[in-house]
């Protein structure tokens, strides 16, 4: 009879989507989660940080553009080593771009580095 037969031990796994894990006496897991596919989470905001820079050196270098370089830099390097830009980072671009105002109109990667930020 089926019904007294001991019951084979069964593993249920649900979405593991955005999981790491391994299995065995012996197994290792290691993550490095971005965002899809190999990309940062933050791969429009590097994006346009990245055109906005190419821009800012075709126009003429004043100390709001520099500061302007300085924290798309620093930004930049903060999404390639860890997906994302960091609210305190993203905070210090939007108070740069409010400042530099007259990029906003000049420039549309300054426009788009705006808005990508909410602004």
């Amino acid at each position: 009879m089926a019904g007294d037969q001991p019951s084979e031990p069964s593993v249920r796994i649900g979405d593991v989507s955005g999981s790491t894990f391994a299995v065995g006496s012996h197994a290792h897991a290691e993550s490095h989660h971005h965002g899809g596919a190999g990309e940062p989470a933050d791969s429009e905001l590097l994006k346009a940080v990245r055109e906005l820079r190419a821009d800012l050196e075709r126009v003429r270098s004043t100390e709001g553009t520099v500061a302007l370089d300085e924290a798309l830099a620093e930004t930049e390097a903060e999404i390639t080593r860890t997906g994302q830009a960091g609210p305190t980072r993203r905070e210090r671009l939007r108070q740069l771009l409010d400042d530099s105002q007259a990029l906003l109109g000049v420039l549309a990667s300054a426009g788009a580095v705006a808005g990508l930020l909410g602004m």
